[in-house]
């Protein structure tokens, strides 16, 4: 499945900092006043630093007989979201142009019939949701999977068919929102007469956003009247 990735935004991260600070002072003195900087022993016993916001930055715990960083500091690690944001400011938008990026035949190992792939957002990490626009000719369909996290279908034009394990066959159409519960197996393709498109949305879970299995059969395609 193709990939895409949506960048993390500074108001994002800003609001788990946020979160148990209090409210914020009259000028950027008293705000740069409530920051102070701990050096602790880390877990792996090297020393690191974390800038705490507040009250609620400045409590300590303990573990091991050692004084540690409260468990709020752990998003220092995070602070490198912040970094690539202001790496990125001036520059334009990420905009993919309609046009810009080639389409691509689904895979015989994955597919049934005639199936085209338009990809639409490959952002990098840390975002991990994958997106494309996925058509189906008459009588194509995609194999048994499932997704680690999920998946969203957004049928954008046509009409199709869906099925999980041990469910019926169910008709979609152009504006429903089909989902699917993590690790639920099932598949989805276009009716025997009609083609069907849609937008599959769905997330990586340790680099993978799919698990591909058998094909599904023209018995099972063809095995009972969709709902």
């Amino acid at each position: 499945m193709l990939l895409a990735h949506w960048f993390s935004t500074p108001p994002l991260f800003t609001a788990l900092l946020a979160g148990s600070q209090a409210s914020p002072g009259p000028s950027m003195a008293r705000e740069e006043a409530m920051q102070t900087e701990r050096t602790e022993l880390s877990p792996d016993g090297q020393r690191s630093s974390c800038r705490m916001h507040g009250p609620a930055f400045r409590k300590m715990y303990s573990a091991g007989g050692r004084f540690m960083l409260a468990p709020e500091c752990q998003l220092r690690s995070r602070l490198s979201l912040s970094k690539l944001w202001n790496e990125r400011r001036g520059y334009p938008v990420d905009i993919k142009r309609n046009g810009s990026q080639p389409s691509g035949r689904g895979p015989a190992e994955y597919f049934t019939g005639t199936v085209r792939i338009d990809p639409l957002l490959s952002p990098p990490e840390p975002a991990r949701v994958a997106m494309a626009l996925v058509t189906f000719e008459p009588g194509s369909r995609t194999a048994w999977h499932t997704h680690p996290l999920g998946q969203t279908l957004i049928v954008t034009s046509g009409c199709g068919w869906v099925q999980r394990d041990g469910g019926r066959i169910e008709e979609i159409r152009a504006g429903d929102v089909v989902w699917f519960a993590p690790r639920e197996r099932h598949w989805h393709g276009a009716t025997p007469t009609t083609a069907m498109a849609h937008i599959a949305v769905q997330e990586r879970l340790d680099g993978s956003a799919v698990d591909w299995m058998e094909k599904v059969t023209e018995e099972q395609y063809r095995s009972a009247t969709p709902e």
